[in-house]
């Protein structure tokens, strides 16, 4: 008797995995929201009931089956393999193994996965545009791991299990792992394995090698259509189905529906109109260009606060897009619109982008490709920080703008800078850099400078930040430098202007400025030369490990390893083969100073392995060692910059054959790449 009372009842996100039929039988519930659980079928009746909310479920889609943890052998006869970062290849026999590598993979391979002995090589890779094939509504969530030989086929599949970055927004979304398959880019059937929390695995079995990364896309429904006729419904939404009549297709044919929601205050604000709302953005693609023989019935859902009863025909609006085409078409004229209560459905021969927008502007097309975008856009700030003890340091990043106050919070008991700069937005996978101006420059030969200048990509999920050592050609003795760094959008183009100041007075959305921070280099006080604080007072003479082939560490390189290195350089010089006494002796020598105690370590030990082979990998090594993969990966990138230098230097002297240099992937991105 009670619950035929019942008006309301939230259960989302409680694990669900079954519901009772008679909730839609009972007369006063008007709230059903059963959102995000692990709902895989539901009642009929609930189904299409309007007051039912069922979005974030698997609904239809079988149990997946069981798979082993990383961590546990199926057979305790299988070898297993561990490699540091000095390795970058493994050998597999048909035995097969478990292989963990130090850049957070797993690798199983099944006894008879290979016929013969198979040498494997690895290279994890800093995320860029043409590794990183993106949809338009895509995230990526790790680096990207190549695997050698390419296209070598398996017996037996291969488990990989990759470490990815949870994902912010989880409703309508879905983790998959994305690799490239001759000339195109698919998504592998993964499954999600939590190891510990916000340490998360992403598996997926591979029939061969080739490029492999993260990937958060909206939830994608896929189905085969017979010659007979199917009907495609969305997880993630079930009022948007696809109905295929018979007779639609002449021989099987593979689509896809992907579905992504806009709130309608994003739309409301970009349109200036309370009353204004959109549908959510229905994508349906193909195998192949061909279209089908009979139309294909499409059904979405009113636009909120819209019902058939109370609609204005006039102010309802079928958008279509075809890549790669600029605009949205406005094709309600063309569209013979069936409106029911709370559904429209119309019929398409061919498959693309559609939205239903409910707006009292007639012409929309304009306004539906800014809202598009506003849906792929991030909004960020962008920071730049100078540690204390060491103005000379900077560091940059382009932060979230619900992260900047707890990270600003974390930072400034070690930095101090100029309040972060106003809201951007930014694209996934776009491009800029930072310009040190006004008489400061970038004081290191790093990989990611290009003429002075420090190049980002951006990635939501990813950590976009990046320290540098800056220096100036004034003299700081008679009076402070004072600097500052500009973001640009884009690449790094061939001129800059000079101060931030001609850039804001540019005009129009092009505009490639989008914010200044002031940087200060304090005076140099009495007999304090350019480089006293960072080494000087060891009174080194200059230092170089490693060798031309394996790549140089200089002394600059050394100093920025320094400044990193923090209350962690303890651990570190333990890994070096310090002995305690002598850390002790460090310690005491420098107590009232932290980074006379890292320089002091680190430049004794960096004297001592002068001309010594292997002193560069021990280096990154005991960065591993002590948890500092940061540094580990940002020594591993100037060691390769260096290499390439060398071999560059080759052959230009003709020493070497043009094909010294490492081949580059032929990787062609995908459809929904090139639409973003």
């Amino acid at each position: 008797v009670g619950l035929r009372s019942l008006r309301f009842l939230i259960l989302h996100s409680n694990l669900l995995t079954s519901v009772p039929s008679g909730l839609a039988h009972l007369p006063l519930l008007a709230r059903l929201d059963l959102r995000d659980n692990q709902l895989r079928d539901v009642p009929p009746e609930l189904l299409d009931a309007p007051f039912a909310r069922l979005q974030g479920n698997p609904l239809g889609k079988a149990l997946p089956a069981s798979h082993s943890a990383p961590e546990t052998p199926v057979t305790h006869e299988m070898p297993r393999l561990f490699l540091n970062s000095d390795l970058d290849s493994f050998l597999v026999t048909p035995q097969g193994c478990l292989v963990t590598l130090a850049c957070g993979v797993r690798l199983r391979f099944p006894a008879g996965a290979t016929a013969d002995p198979v040498n494997i090589h690895y290279r994890l890779r800093l995320p860029e545009p043409r590794l990183v094939p993106l949809g338009p509504h895509d995230a990526l969530l790790s680096a990207v791991l190549e695997l050698r030989p390419h296209g070598v086929a398996f017996q037996q599949e291969v488990d990989l299990w990759l470490l990815f970055v949870p994902p912010r927004a989880r409703r309508c979304r879905e983790v998959v792992v994305r690799t490239l398959s001759g000339d195109s880019w698919s998504d592998l059937e993964t499954h999600l394995e939590e190891e510990a929390p916000k340490r998360l695995w992403a598996h997926c079995q591979v029939p061969h090698f080739s490029w492999f990364l993260v990937v958060s896309r909206p939830v994608s429904n896929t189905c085969l259509v017979p010659p007979e006729g199917t009907l495609l419904c969305s997880s993630g939404h079930p009022g948007v189905k696809v109905t295929f009549p018979p007779g639609a297709t002449d021989e099987p044919r593979r689509v896809r529906m992907q579905v992504v929601h806009m709130a309608g205050r994003e739309l409301r604000a970009l349109l200036e109109e309370p009353g204004a709302a959109a549908s959510p953005l229905l994508c349906l693609s193909q195998r192949g260009t061909a279209s089908f023989l009979q139309p294909v019935t499409v059904q979405l859902p009113l636009p909120p606060g819209v019902t058939g009863l109370s609609l204005d025909r006039t102010c309802l609006h079928l958008l279509y897009w075809a890549p790669p085409a600029a605009a949205w078409d406005d094709i309600t004229a063309q569209a013979a619109l069936e409106i029911t209560h709370l559904y429209a459905r119309f019929r398409v021969t061919h498959f693309s982008w559609y939205w239903l927008w409910h707006t009292t502007r007639s012409c929309v097309q304009g306004l539906a490709r800014k809202a598009w975008e506003r849906l792929r856009l991030h909004q960020v700030n962008l920071i730049a920080l100078q540690r204390r003890r060491d103005p000379e340091q900077v560091l940059l990043q382009c932060l979230p703008r619900r992260k900047v106050d707890a990270t600003l919070q974390r930072l400034l008991d070690r930095y101090r800078g100029p309040e972060p700069s106003d809201t951007v937005e930014m694209f996934e996978g776009e491009k800029f850099f930072a310009a040190f101006e006004k008489g400061i420059d970038v004081d290191a030969d790093r990989p990611d400078c290009v003429e002075g200048r420090i190049c980002f990509v951006f990635y939501s999920h990813l950590k976009n930040l990046k320290e540098v050592y800056v220096t100036t050609a004034l003299d700081r003795r008679a009076q402070a430098v004072r600097g500052q760094v500009s973001f640009y959008r884009g690449a790094v183009s061939e001129e800059v202007p000079e101060e931030a100041a001609a850039a804001r007075q540019r005009k129009g959305a092009d505009s490639l400025w989008m914010a200044t921070l002031p940087i200060k280099l304090p005076r140099l006080r009495g007999s304090q030369g350019p480089e006293r604080g960072r080494g000087a007072s060891l009174s080194l003479a200059p230092l170089n490990l490693g060798d031309a082939e394996t790549g140089f560490l200089t002394q600059s390189n050394l100093l920025n390893v320094a400044g990193r290195l923090g209350t962690d350089w303890p651990a570190v010089a333990l890994h070096l083969g310090m002995p305690y006494r002598e850390l002790q002796r460090v310690q005491h020598e420098f107590r009232d100073d932290l980074d006379g105690q890292i320089r002091c370590m680190l430049f004794s030990w960096a004297e001592r392995q002068a001309g010594q082979p292997g002193a560069v990998g021990l280096l990154v090594r005991a960065l591993e060692q002590s948890d500092r993969l940061d540094i580990a990966e940002e020594v591993r990138a100037i060691l390769e910059l260096g290499r390439r230098k060398y071999k560059d230097s080759i052959q230009r002297a003709s020493l070497a054959p043009r094909d010294l240099a490492p081949p580059k992937p032929s990787a062609s991105q995908s459809p929904e790449s090139a639409q973003a």
